[in-house]
């Protein structure tokens, strides 16, 4: 067998690669409030996510138009869920979880999302993505982290039904996660898989436009503000983010890679502070570095050491 290639720093290429594709995704991701927040005051919040995914989907289809034939039913499945959990529910419980309860309180609660994922990896493949204590004390740190950067200022006001939203759309995510590292072993092209779970995704929504009033209106593209944010959410939060977020999962696995998310409130707060002008504080500034020495150690994994036998410890 041929020795994987490594990077400078004596790492798996793939693993580097799937590093690079994380970080790249969550930066975006971390950004996409201001644009949502901008579009809010011309459309529903149904209406942006129907916008922006079939955005997503007529650009990965532009990208790739070559027809995916999955293998049997089973699969077709996969894909449907993954569409169902992770472009349906999980957007629809966020933003209706906004409306119960504050929007602080459901980004902590979102960030819960890798927990979950490690427990669902453990429950279904136990070989595959073993728990170790680095997992759950990174978890500790950055949740604290976290609180620090999100609570500060504006209070803990709790509200059942917000928040439980919120934690079922944490959850969702999960399965998205598992699903997506499921359909990453399926062999098929990670651009025609994210296709596939848009239009399952889309197709999952369309009963959810029926009763928020969705509204075509497509006059509304005529603003060039809101056809520019419309488009960075499509094509970047959407059409690349997704794609790259499911190349990640194929290259670290689930686990390693949900812990990213802990890396969007970080996001979130450095864009404030530069595009809107939002003061830090020592606060934030503590919420920052325990939030990342939590995915540090999350996210870590020791290098296997080789011994002249060839095996490794």
């Amino acid at each position: 067998m041929e020795p994987s290639r490594t990077g400078t720093d004596g790492q798996p290429a793939s693993r580097i690669m799937g590093r690079l594709a994380a970080t790249l995704t969550i930066a975006i991701w971390g950004t996409t409030f201001i644009s949502t927040k901008i579009l809010l005051a011309d459309f529903q919040p149904v209406e942006i996510l129907f916008f922006r995914f079939s955005m997503g989907f007529f650009a990965l289809l532009a990208v790739c138009p070559k027809r995916l034939k999955t293998a049997d039913y089973k699969q077709e499945l996969t894909f449907a869920a993954a569409g169902l959990c992770g472009i349906c529910l999980y957007y629809l419980l966020e933003n209706i979880a906004l409306t119960f309860t504050l929007a602080s309180n459901v980004g902590v609660i979102i960030s819960v999302a890798p927990f979950f994922t490690a427990m669902l990896a453990h429950l279904y493949k136990k070989s595959e993505e073993k728990l170790k204590m680095r997992f759950f004390a990174g978890f500790a740190i950055a949740m604290t982290g976290i609180s620090f950067i999100s609570f500060h200022g504006s209070g803990l006001e709790l509200n059942l039904t917000g928040d439980l939203l919120a934690a079922a759309a944490a959850f969702v995510w999960a399965c998205y996660s598992i699903l997506t590292r499921k359909i990453s072993g399926f062999g098929y092209s990670v651009i025609l898989s994210t296709r596939r779970t848009f239009f399952y995704g889309i197709l999952f929504m369309l009963p959810a436009l029926l009763f928020f009033d969705f509204q075509m209106n497509l006059p509304r593209f005529a603003d060039r503000t809101s056809l520019f944010h419309m488009l960075y959410l499509g094509f970047g939060a959407s059409a690349l983010c997704f794609v790259t977020w499911n190349f990640a999962v194929k290259m670290l696995g689930a686990v390693r890679t949900s812990v990213y998310i802990y890396m969007v409130p970080v996001i979130t707060v450095v864009t404030s502070a530069l595009i809107l002008h939002e003061p830090l504080s020592i606060y934030t500034g503590a919420g920052t570095i325990l939030t990342l020495t939590g995915l540090f150690l999350s996210e870590y994994k020791p290098e296997r050491r080789e011994d002249k036998n060839g095996s490794t410890e």
